[in-house]
């Protein structure tokens, strides 16, 4: 079957933009869902470090003013952990998704007990104490959340005294949380972890709009291209190799009274309509010749 120069032109681009907008299709959602990826990890890094500040704070500025206090009773709100965790409950109000959590496996406070998937966390972080943050993803029941946990380690022995052993513990302490929950820790001891989740669903619909709306810029401009080439192929080589075969087709005939081709410009086209012209002229001068 027949082709036209123009509709081989327009496989040959149309394959090539297929092959190239796929390629850009997956580097892009790739760029855009790690930017998400990123966004997110930067967000709960942000909500850690706010936890460290709260604790930070606890130790410097609010356990001295107790300290003469602390002797004869036991302050929940001295405890770097408590604090931290009560200071991001208020802050997480506004943003229910998120979590911050004291994930510890045998704690004083039964809140902070850790969940099964917290637990494993806490036990990855156990077996390798080198490691000092763990970053990964899990599915939750408002999409995927992204997840940062950091070791909760016993570098201080003073905080021995409320976790060795029951009798060693303020009897405050125990008045508050019991006997059976918190005690058995050890120096250096791996005991928790602080773990902040924060969900992926907005930065991931926002890449994904920002996908969206890229490919179709790339497919509008592809359809102007697509039409902007067809007019130039067909202005510039198809509309003047159309004029040559009609003309080459009168002159096999022996119509050399035809029209002369526009034989203009310097291009290939123009090359090939200049030789086409001295055959034509050299044809009918043979055949004037025969004719005497």
């Amino acid at each position: 079957m027949k082709m036209s120069i123009a509709a081989k032109f327009n496989i040959v681009f149309l394959s090539i933009f297929a092959v190239g907008f796929g390629a850009a299709s997956a580097v892009t959602n790739y760029l855009l869902q790690e930017d998400a990826r990123q966004e997110t990890l930067q967000n709960a890094r942000v909500l850690m470090q706010s936890a460290l500040a709260a604790r930070s704070y606890t130790v410097s500025q609010i356990v001295p003013l107790l300290q003469a206090r602390l002797k004869h009773e036991f302050v929940p709100q001295s405890i770097p952990s408590y604090a931290a965790t009560e200071q991001l409950s208020q802050l997480l109000k506004q943003y229910p998704d998120f979590t911050y959590k004291e994930a510890t496996l045998n704690p004083t406070n039964l809140r902070d007990r850790a969940s099964d998937w917290e637990a494993d966390l806490v036990n990855t972080l156990r077996a390798k104490p080198d490691l000092t943050e763990l970053v990964g993803e899990r599915a939750t029941s408002v999409g995927p959340a992204l997840y940062v946990a950091r070791p909760l380690q016993i570098k201080d022995e003073a905080c021995l005294r409320c976790h060795s052993v029951p009798d060693a513990a303020p009897k405050t302490m125990i008045d508050i949380y019991g006997r059976n929950n918190g005690f058995g820790w050890k120096h250096m001891e791996i005991v928790g972890a602080q773990v902040v989740s924060v969900p992926m669903d907005v930065p991931l619909r926002r890449a994904s709009a920002m996908f969206h709306t890229y490919m179709l810029s790339m497919l509008g401009i592809f359809v102007f291209l697509f039409i902007a080439l067809n007019i130039m192929v067909h202005y510039f080589v198809t509309r003047r190799i159309t004029r040559m075969s009609r003309l080459a087709d009168q002159v096999s005939l022996g119509q050399f009274n035809q029209e002369e081709f526009d034989i203009e410009g310097n291009d290939e086209l123009s090359t090939l309509a200049q030789s086409f012209a001295r055959m034509r002229s050299s044809l009918a001068s043979a055949m004037k010749m025969l004719d005497e």
